[in-house]
């Protein structure tokens, strides 16, 4: 959590208060008329009452030490419901609270230092603005409650400075008309499937999560590849905070410390008041934030009427912390209030003046020193009353009639029990602290007293109440009071989001920056959008605290169902749980079947003929030597073998597993061994090759690293005559192939109807960052923060090592478009020759970014910090090289499965760089390189190429076939001198005898042995 920082000492605060006290009473007895003896003797009897409250007031104790007073007790600031959090060391308040998020300041203040130092290349970032940034509001419901109202009246505001907003919700309701009727997307997710992910989070800059109830979608959120994903979570009440207390106790700490990484998981958890961080330090992260601010308090009160009664109830509520001295504080209001009962005696009064003091804890003895206090004021027997904090604050306030704020504590907001008074209607009284004459106006909206002098309160409260009742300037007060709360703090609410979201939010270079939140009209600015609810307050009233209750409840049930092994009851509804059910029967079924089957060829074996020795160990050497060119083969694999393509899904995560096909014609590429998919046949891109066990490179190239894993030794894992790729991202977007597609792209790759041809679905013209449509460099330039032109230059002027390259490989404006998110289709033998060149284009292009993006995380492709540096450049490589290479470039409807050529080759004549992408040209400059790797003066230091696929020349083939040829050589010898080990023992050997049956008609003759030399 932040720090609590403390701001005046209280010890000077309290000397102060003493003074106070003393010349106040001094005054009111004077105004009395007291004798001079009588004055003495009610001043030593006072003090007398102070010292003996001192003594017996909960956490009051005298501290005799040289320590500040702020550090004697820590229990006396907070209230009883609170104890708890002190028992555990957790908070330490002083005089003035004040909370810090230090941490998440500090990162804010790292993180704009960054963007604005260089990024140490000698380019220049640019941002385009293509699109506006993206926000993701998940709700548990759609019900119209205050929290509802609060979001709206944000997202409106966020959406006219510039923000694209979208609403997802694991239950509908009446809400669901006002976000359409702003046009907003409305999405209804499945509640059962919550936990698995059905969005692509990563099309959104951020995402905003509000209450408890959304638990279920943070399952996504941890997973890769969304854990990066900027997540802001909003928590509106304290019914996890009250139930955590019990988990310890209860043996759940299995679910606290779910709940604790749930938390650790958002990038900011935010409250809108500040006893939340408080109550929930137990899940601090050191990412709690506060926007203070709620309609909570006047949706509660719109259309509450009280009824007319005849005594008139003054109640003194303080703030939501306990501290020390604060019975000095109800000491000086009571004095002030004496006047009202000055012409009443404990004989003659008569209950129809009532003072209620709010306070302290309902099991401690300060209901006895507040009685202690009204008797030492003389005050008429049951004239004060002290009720507790606990559960009674709101029902006391609709019975109270005036309203003082008794405490003159700083804060850092508006204290919420004036804000609950002045929903009510009532006429309220406070100091005159900075956090509440900011937003009272002194005989408009309330009554202000400064807090030095508590004798205006005596006229104030004078003022109010005349002849025993309230009077009608007080009453229009309070109404103006009630009408003023109703749009209080809506300002800052939304000046606090969009300052956050300013500092979390990182935005590509081709998202348009939103505009400050000072341009907004004062319309959206001042208040919040109660127009747009105003039929749905009347509709059935929606209790949030009894269902953030229930769905605590039903957690810790889940959590129940299976004592000792929660695990098991968080994912009973999840598929991927019963399908691992599945493939685990399945696999016992054919290890039962298998070794049935090897038992009955056992029992075969045993009547067959073995042969002789040698025969036995040529078929074991026979066996060996086809060893390494058998292996299992799965249905899926077995499916593939027989289908002309084959289409690959590079994968990171199990976020990403929904979005992958199942059926043979599409197989899974892991980029990571421990996101890889139970029971599927995926490869495994770092066993294929070891580069991508770095995660340096797994991210920088992102899915184009599954096309340098595929390619090595390709016909390993790929005998397909064609071979294609597909984001898992597309499958998100809904634009992977249909099946009618598929049967069309099948047909047209069987008759080779467009030869040579790169087939591909997902267009460039169409992808939501290229919204105006822009050409392909200028849409790369936009995507690359302006570098992409720069990038393409000096990358292949080192890869084809020349000095100036004026221009770049020309890609027509012709009306067609071109390929994006890697989806599309080659010939087999095509796709060997593209990763050729591939291979040499991402070793220039690292040579040139590796040692700065490497050490700083940050290079001239991308205006902030970002791993996946090298991504977007590939991205749209294919078609640099499929169009300067003369292929054929055919794009196929995802849908309809019709096709149509682009940028027809007859356009192409004297535009292309054929002599540069040409098969000869690579071959060669590939052959160079591996000669040079293969070689023992390769260049020193880093260099990429070597570890991105197989290192092959004709001298490393020449070199392998003679390592071939020695070894069949030496294995032929150690056979031969094997044999000849065998025949010579064979030749020493002696018969030990010989076997002579007996005559039959001598049975007594018995089995002889004779001598080989007899």
């Amino acid at each position: 959590m932040g720090s609590l920082e403390s701001g005046i000492p209280p010890i000077k605060r309290e000397r102060q208060q003493h003074s106070l006290l003393q010349r106040n009473r001094s005054r009111s007895f004077l105004f009395k008329r007291f004798s001079y003896i009588q004055w003495i003797c009610s001043t030593c009897v006072f003090f007398f009452f102070v010292v003996l409250f001192q003594m017996f007031l909960p956490g009051l104790v005298i501290d005799k030490s040289d320590k500040p007073p702020w550090r004697s007790s820590e229990k006396e600031l907070l209230p009883p419901d609170m104890l708890v959090f002190k028992e555990r060391g957790v908070l330490s308040f002083g005089n003035d609270v004040r909370f810090e998020p230090t941490k998440l300041l500090m990162s804010f203040q790292r993180d704009n230092t960054q963007q604005t130092s260089s990024n140490g290349f000698d380019t220049t970032a640019q941002r385009f603005g293509f699109r506006k940034p993206k926000l993701a509001l998940v709700f548990a419901d759609l019900l119209a409650d205050p929290e509802q109202l609060l979001m709206v009246t944000v997202s409106n505001a966020l959406i006219e400075i510039g923000y694209a907003v979208e609403v997802y919700s694991l239950e509908d309701g009446p809400v669901h008309g006002i976000w359409q009727q702003m046009g907003v997307s409305v999405t209804i997710l499945d509640s059962n499937r919550a936990s698995s992910c059905v969005i692509d989070w990563l099309s959104y800059d951020g995402v905003i999560v509000n209450s408890l109830e959304a638990r279920s979608m943070f399952t996504c959120f941890m997973q890769e590849p969304f854990k990066s994903i900027p997540l802001v979570w909003a928590i509106n009440d304290e019914t996890l905070a009250v139930r955590s207390r019990q988990y310890s106790s209860t043996g759940h700490t299995e679910l606290l410390t779910d709940w604790k990484k749930i938390f650790s998981r958002a990038s900011v958890v935010v409250f809108h008041n500040y006893l939340f961080p408080i109550l929930y330090s137990e899940f601090d992260a050191g990412n709690f934030y506060v926007i203070p601010g709620s309609p909570k308090e006047a949706w509660k009160t719109k259309n509450m009427d009280f009824p007319p009664k005849d005594d008139i109830v003054i109640s003194i509520v303080g703030s939501q912390f306990l501290y020390k001295g604060q019975w000095l504080e109800h000491a000086l209001l009571l004095e002030a209030l004496r006047p009202l009962f000055s012409g009443y005696s404990s004989e003659s009064y008569k209950s129809h003046l009532k003072i209620i003091v709010l306070g302290g804890e309902s099991a401690s003895n300060y209901s006895v020193a507040i009685e202690t206090i009204s008797q030492n004021l003389t005050y008429p027997k049951d004239a004060v009353k002290h009720v507790s904090v606990a559960g009674n604050v709101d029902k006391i306030l609709e019975s109270s009639d005036l309203v003082i704020y008794g405490s003159f504590l700083k804060e850092q907001s508006f204290p919420e029990s004036l804000m609950k008074a002045m929903a009510l209607g009532k006429p309220i009284v406070a100091p005159d602290l900075l956090n509440i004459k900011e937003h009272v106006n002194d005989r408009v909206t309330g009554y202000l007293f400064p807090k030095e002098n508590p004798k205006v309160l005596s006229q104030i409260v004078l003022e109010v109440i005349t002849e025993g009742k309230i009077s009608p300037l007080a009453q229009n007060i309070g109404l103006m009071g009630k009408t003023a709360v109703k749009n209080m703090i809506a300002l800052e609410t939304i000046e606090g989001y969009a300052t956050l979201l300013e500092n979390i939010l990182k935005f590509s270079s081709e998202v348009a920056s939103p505009k400050d939140v000072q341009t907004l009209p004062p319309k959206l600015r001042e208040g919040w959008s109660w127009n747009l609810f105003e039929a749905l307050m009347d509709a059935s009233p929606n209790n949030r605290t009894a269902r953030s209750y229930e769905f605590i409840a039903n957690v810790e049930g889940h959590w129940n169902q299976t004592p000792g092994d929660s695990t098991k009851s968080r994912v009973v509804n999840d598929d991927s749980f019963v399908y691992e059910i599945w493939e685990g029967e399945r696999y016992i079924q054919t290890i039962n079947s298998k070794k049935t089957q090897d038992d009955e060829e056992l029992k075969g074996r045993a009547l067959q003929y073995q042969g002789t020795w040698e025969e036995v160990y040529k078929s074991a050497k026979r066996a060996d030597r086809s060893k390494n060119d058998l292996h299992e083969r799965d249905e899926g694999e077995l499916e593939r073998t027989g289908q002309p393509l084959c289409i690959y899904e590079p994968y990171f995560g199990e976020g990403t597993w929904s979005f992958l096909h199942e059926y043979p014609l599409y197989r899974g590429v892991g980029m990571s061994v421990k996101g890889r998919r139970p029971g599927m046949d995926d490869i495994d891109a770092s066993s294929r090759l070891p580069l991508f066990n770095q995660p340096y490179y797994r991210d920088a190239l992102g899915d184009f690293g599954a096309f340098f894993a595929i390619s090595n030794k390709i016909d390993r894992v790929h005998r397909n005559a064609w071979i294609g790729f597909q984001s898992w991202r597309a499958t998100a977007r809904k634009e992977s192939l249909s099946e009618i597609a598929e049967n069309a792209l099948l047909n047209a790759v069987k008759t080779r109807k467009h030869g040579d041809a790169l087939y591909f679905w997902v267009r460039m013209d169409k992808d939501p960052r290229n919204p105006l449509q822009k050409p392909f460099w200028s849409f790369c330039d936009a995507i690359n923060a302006g570098n992409c032109r720069f990038a393409y230059n000096e990358t292949l002027k080192k890869m084809y090592s020349v000095k100036n390259l004026d221009s770049l490989p020309p890609m027509p404006e012709d009306g067609d478009t071109w390929s994006v998110m890697q989806s599309w289709v080659l010939p087999t033998k095509s796709f060997v020759e593209f990763v050729m060149f591939s291979r040499m284009f991402v070793d220039s292009l690292d040579a040139q970014m590796y040692e700065e993006h490497h050490r700083t995380n940050r290079c001239y492709l991308s205006l902030t910090k970002d791993k996946h540096c090298y991504s977007r450049v590939l991205e749209l490589l294919v078609n640099v090289w499929a169009y300067h290479s003369a292929r054929r470039i055919v794009y196929i409807d995802p849908i309809t499965g019709l096709m149509e050529e682009q940028h027809k080759q007859m356009n192409r004549r004297g535009k292309m760089w054929v002599d540069w992408f040409g098969y000869t040209t690579l071959k060669t400059m590939d052959e160079d390189l591996a000669e040079e790797a293969d070689s023992n003066d390769r260049r020193v230091g880093h260099w990429l190429w070597p570890w991105t696929g197989e290192v092959v020349w004709r001298g490393s083939l020449e070199k392998e076939r003679q390592r071939k040829n020695v070894e069949k050589e030496e294995q032929k010898k150690r056979s031969k001198d094997k044999l000849d080990r065998m025949r010579r023992k064979s030749h020493r050997q002696k018969a030990i005898g010989k076997y002579i049956k007996p005559p039959p008609e001598n049975a007594n003759v018995t089995t002889t042995l004779l001598n080989a030399d007899a």
